[in-house]
């Protein structure tokens, strides 16, 4: 693999967590609050709206683990699979990086 490669990857996958993040605002956000689903799921279980997400954020880390233990065993695994699943778990760390800065008021966010 060539640092192109990688580039190329890095470009197409920003852009697809760009829009899942579009797409699932839509879907999940209640009153244009993108971190709504968090914030009430961790009001359900008692924690931090950021330990809600880092909870859900688990599953999708799960799910590459066991990609990649399939990929050890030799098996194939549909490239759509592996994209989703990467694109969710960055998707659930910008996230986690926004609820973050906007918690500790003196973060700003970089242009």
């Amino acid at each position: 693999m060539r640092a192109e490669d990688v580039q190329q990857i890095a470009k197409f996958r920003l852009g697809a967590c760009l829009d899942t993040l579009e797409r699932k605002a839509e879907e999940y956000a209640e009153e244009s609050d993108p971190l709504h689903n968090f914030v009430r799921a961790g009001a359900m279980l008692g924690c931090s709206p950021a330990r809600a997400l880092v909870g859900m954020w688990a599953k999708h880390v799960i799910s590459i683990l066991d990609i990649v233990d399939r990929t050890d065993r030799g098996e194939t695994v549909r490239a759509e699979l592996i994209e989703e699943k990467v694109t969710d778990a960055i998707c659930y760390l910008i996230l986690l990086e926004a609820m973050l800065r906007f918690q500790n008021s003196s973060m700003e966010v970089d242009q």
